[in-house]
Order: C-alpha cells, then sequence, then structure tokens
C-alpha cells in the first residue's frame, strides 16, 4: 500500500474476533492474514501468501524458535519421563499447604527462572500444575501466574534473552554507542512500568487483595466443583492443536518413572540457566549444552535405555509443534500488517498527541496496541524503535523513560495477546485451553497496562 490507512487495522479486528469465536488462533490467523494480503493485491493472495509464509520460515529468528521450542520440549519429556519432574512436584507438594501457597511457590519458581521467557513459561506450568490441581486451583489461574513471570519478569532483569534483544536494537538503531546497548537498557528498567505492575499484581490477586471477577471467577469454581472449565472440553472428545499436546504431556506424566529423584529435575535446569548464562544469554547454545551433559547423566543412572531416551526426546519435540505452529502463523500475520503499513498508521494516527509530556504514554499506549494486535513482541519493535526514537530526540522527551514505555508495550502485548509466543506457551505448559487462558488474565493485565499508562503520564 502507498500510504497507511485505516484498512490496515480491519485484519487484526478478524483474527481477534475470530481466535476468540472459532478458538483456533492458527486458522485465525490464517485467515487474517489472507483478508490482509486480499487488501494489498486480491488478484495474488495466494502466490502472496505462499512467498510470505516461505519468506518467514527462511527468517533465522523461526528457524532459533523451532530449535529452541522443540528443543525445550525434548528436554522436558527428559525431565517428565525419568521422573525429575514428577519428584519436583512431589517435593514441593510438601511445602505448599493450600491453594495461597501452591501459587506463591509458582510466582517466585517464575521470578526465579528470569533468564528466558521461554524457560519460565514452560518449566514452570509443566512442574507446578500437578500441585495447583491438588487444591482445585483451575489451570487459567496457574497459567495467568506463569504468564505474568514470564515476559514481565525477562524484561525487568538485563541477564536475559530479552535484554540481549532489546540491547541490541538500542544500538543499531544509533541509541546506544557500540557495546553501551546493555547499559542503556538498565537506564530503562525503573520505567518499565508495566512490567513492574504486572509482576507486583500477582501476589494481589493470590491473596485476593485484588478479587478474581469474569472469567476467571468461572474458572475457578469450575475448578472447585471438580468439573473443567467450559472452554476445558474432554481431551478425549475434542482433538485441537493445544488440547493434544496437553494430553500428550499427561500421558508421559502418568507413565513417569514413580521413584524419580529430585536431582534429576534440579541438575538438567541448574545446568540450563548456567550454559545460558555462559553462552552470553544464548539459550539455544545453552539448550545444546544441558542436553549434551543431560543424556550421558541419565544413561550412565540406566533411567532408560538409549532408543528410549531418544523416542522421549522426538515426543517431547512433537509436542511443541503446536505452539510453533501458532508462532509462524503470527509471524506471517504480522508479515502481512507491515505490508498495509499498520505500525505506520498507528504512530501516524497519534503523532499529533505526541508532545514531549505525552509522547512515553503515546508510546507505550500505540505499541501496546500494535503488539496485541499483531502478537510480534519482538518484530513489531524492530519496525517501529527506528520511527519513535527520532521523534522522541526531535521533542526532547526523556529518553530513558521512552524506552521503558516500548519495553513495557512489548510486555504487556507477549502477556495479553491471544497467540503471541508467551500466551501459547503459558497455556501449554500448565495445561490450559489457550483461548481460555488468554480471555481469563486479559482483565487483569488491562489493570496493569491502564495503571502503567497513568505512571507515564505522571513521570512525564
Amino acid at each position: 500500500m502507498a500510504e497507511p490507512s485505516a484498512i490496515s487495522i480491519i485484519p487484526p479486528v478478524v483474527v481477534l474476533t475470530l481466535a476468540i469465536v472459532l478458538r483456533r488462533p492458527i486458522l485465525a490467523l490464517v485467515i487474517g492474514a489472507l483478508v490482509g494480503l486480499a487488501f494489498v493485491d486480491i488478484s495474488s493472495v495466494l502466490s502472496n501468501f505462499a512467498a510470505a509464509s516461505l519468506k518467514v520460515m527462511a527468517d533465522e529468528t523461526i528457524g532459533w524458535l523451532i530449535l529452541v521450542c522443540g528443543s525445550f520440549g525434548a528436554l522436558i519429556a527428559l525431565l517428565v519421563h525419568a521422573g525429575g519432574a514428577l519428584a519436583f512436584g512431589q517435593t514441593t507438594m510438601k511445602f505448599a499447604k493450600g491453594p495461597k501457597t501452591s501459587l506463591l511457590m509458582t510466582y517466585f519458581l517464575g521470578v526465579i527462572i528470569f533468564i528466558d521467557d521461554y524457560l519460565n513459561a514452560l518449566t514452570v506450568g509443566e512442574t507446578m500444575r500437578r500441585v495447583t490441581d491438588k487444591f482445585k486451583i483451575s489451570r487459567e489461574m496457574l497459567a495467568y501466574v506463569v504468564d505474568s513471570t514470564a515476559a514481565p519478569i525477562c524484561v525487568l532483569v538485563p541477564l536475559s534473552t530479552w535484554a540481549v534483544f532489546f540491547g541490541g536494537l538500542l544500538v543499531d538503531n544509533g541509541i546506544a554507542g557500540e557495546g553501551q546497548g546493555i547499559s542503556t537498557y538498565i537506564q530503562a528498567i525503573p520505567y518499565m512500568l508495566y512490567a513492574w505492575v504486572a509482576v507486583l499484581i500477582v501476589p494481589l490477586v493470590i491473596f485476593g487483595v485484588i478479587p478474581l471477577f469474569g472469567p476467571m471467577k468461572k474458572a475457578k469454581m469450575a475448578a472447585q466443583a471438580g468439573q473443567p472449565a467450559l472452554e476445558q472440553v474432554d481431551l478425549d472428545e475434542v482433538q485441537t492443536p493445544d488440547n493434544y499436546a496437553s494430553k500428550a504431556i499427561e500421558q508421559e506424566f502418568e507413565q513417569a518413572e514413580q521413584q524419580g529423584k529430585l536431582y534429576n529435575f534440579l541438575v538438567p535446569l541448574a545446568l540450563l540457566v548456567a550454559f545460558t548464562v555462559y553462552f552470553d544469554i544464548d539459550i539455544w547454545k545453552g539448550l545444546l549444552a544441558t542436553l549434551a551433559v543431560t543424556i550421558p547423566f541419565f544413561l550412565v543412572q540406566k533411567l532408560m535405555p538409549l532408543a528410549d531416551l531418544l523416542e522421549q526426546m522426538i515426543n517431547g519435540f512433537k509436542c511443541m509443534l503446536p505452539a510453533i505452529g501458532t508462532v509462524i502463523a503470527a509471524f506471517i500475520f504480522k508479515d502481512v500488517c507491515d505490508l498495509l503499513l499498520l505500525p505506520q498508521y498507528v504512530i501516524n494516527s497519534l503523532s499529533p498527541y505526541m508532545t514531549a509530556q505525552l509522547l512515553p504514554a503515546m508510546v507505550f499506549l500505540s505499541m501496546a496496541i500494535l503488539a496485541f494486535a499483531t502478537g510480534s513482541s519482538w518484530g513489531i519493535f524492530a519496525v517501529t524503535i527506528p520511527i519513535v526514537m527520532p521523534l522522541a530526540v526531535a521533542v526532547d522527551a526523556n529518553i530513558p523513560l521512552v524506552i521503558g514505555a516500548l519495553l513495557s508495550a512489548s510486555s504487556f502485548g507477549s502477556q495479553a495477546c491471544f497467540y503471541s509466543d508467551s500466551t501459547v506457551l503459558a497455556a501449554q505448559g500448565s495445561g490450559c485451553n489457550l483461548v481460555s487462558h488468554a480471555v481469563t488474565q486479559l482483565p487483569y493485565a488491562l489493570i496493569a497496562a491502564v495503571i502503567a499508562f497513568a505512571g507515564f503520564l505522571a513521570l512525564a
């Protein structure tokens, strides 16, 4: 399209509507992409979709994501099948005396595993849901706690994959000097208001200071009655992609070694964190090194034959395919939104209000809308930072505050969007239906967003 226009808003509206109605996020994203491509050139929709999908599959980020998610699935399958995850859950149950303490343990575990939101979402949800199930806590509530300590925590910690990525963006766009990306990032951490508020709200929800309401309250009542929420249909009756993954992991736990040892869970996780830090926060290299040590570590203990071990790793990789498919579809959709100039339209629409005082709040608002609509927490900012930051310099705005607004919007999009990678993985790790998780946590994410918006207005 030659000029940004309101037409660019239609595909995100289509995706959000279909995701709620159909409860099939991949299908909703594909249809939304096709609708967007029809606006670009209706005579070449299929060929343009084929080109866009091939472009995404050739992207290094997507290749990295497939390898990381699949390898996480393989590692989790090993931890489960060897009985390590079960032993961790059983150990945790000794300290969890009730619903509140079990959720608090989930919260603190999420804070501790700060290195990467993928690692956080998959590990915390998978290991804690046996504990929370014991106290009839809804899977939706577990997924909310997990998601609230995934991206928001990673944003606030400079030793995370988020800090490395955004620090690199700041250097690439001339906002920080060579080698100063992380230090500039650290200066903005106090101003990442959404992440701070989202993390601090969780204990208030756990202790009932902020009461459960709406869909989350219905999920709680259903769980306490021993019945699944409306969205959590019987896995034997309906095989949606995310249900398939959850059922597969359930079967793995049923077949897990009942006499598993706690160190078979803690040692691989400690290695993963240590190797990731050692390789300059490269989670893929950390995973490779962890698997390279964990496999012989399990073989020496004769926990399972080599053939069985490899089969479990393959099954674990398969369990991640629904999550991988959703994120790939989201990247295709994001590229279509770029073709329609959606980022430029949103920014142009809000630019008349972008004074030095209003800029941080407007940046947070516009970027949060974009991140929520496209499901892209990282990619959208590679496109918009070159537009936003020169504007911030031109109006003499507080640069760390504007960077904080950008990162706040990114963490909001990661947590709130129905089809973002973090939301998908938090739901999958917690054994919760994706749309059910997204609908129940959205009101709490919006509360944090409103508080953050007011904060940016007050600080400017």
